[in-house]
């Protein structure tokens, strides 16, 4: 059975006509041609698929796109602003932070929300935000060190 979709993804409206079985992350990279948002597991425990929720970390390979329409979702493609990268994403690219990058658009998410919510996390704090987001090649350092940088950077979002 399909149903007609009404979703607001980074900042704009879009109707879809898909499947009410289809997932989030199924929505957004198949139907809306957003493929930042990485397939992982698809069972809630790499974090491959965060994506912000009202501005809140989800895993939208659990999250039914008919259970949140109206709500504002933020994939990685809209962080930047225009032509510009947000910081996280620059600071990640300065120091190294990604490796085979498939791990990365779920990180960014997830320490934007965390930085939004609290602009002065401890170093214990990012560990815990980012641990529900599996990384097979940097052993995290290098992501916490790109965390703890835009914060040492003062920046605003």
């Amino acid at each position: 059975m399909k149903t007609l979709l009404h979703l607001q993804v980074n900042g704009e409206t879009h109707e879809v006509y898909t499947s009410v079985h289809k997932s989030l992350l199924e929505v957004l990279r198949e139907d809306l041609n957003l493929t930042g948002t990485k397939h992982g597991c698809e069972l809630g425990e790499c974090g491959a698929c965060t994506v912000l929720l009202d501005g809140e970390p989800v895993l939208a390979c659990l999250v039914l796109p008919i259970e949140i329409q109206g709500q504002a979702i933020t994939t990685i493609e809209g962080v930047a602003g225009g032509n510009l990268l947000h910081p996280l994403q620059t600071t990640f690219a300065d120091l190294g932070a990604t490796q085979c990058g498939f791990c990365i658009p779920g990180m960014l998410l997830s320490a934007r929300a965390m930085l939004d919510a609290n602009p002065h996390p401890t170093r214990q704090e990012i560990r815990e935000t980012l641990a529900g987001n599996l990384c097979r090649c940097t052993g995290y350092t290098k992501i916490i060190e790109a965390v703890e940088k835009v914060i040492e950077q003062k920046i605003n979002f």
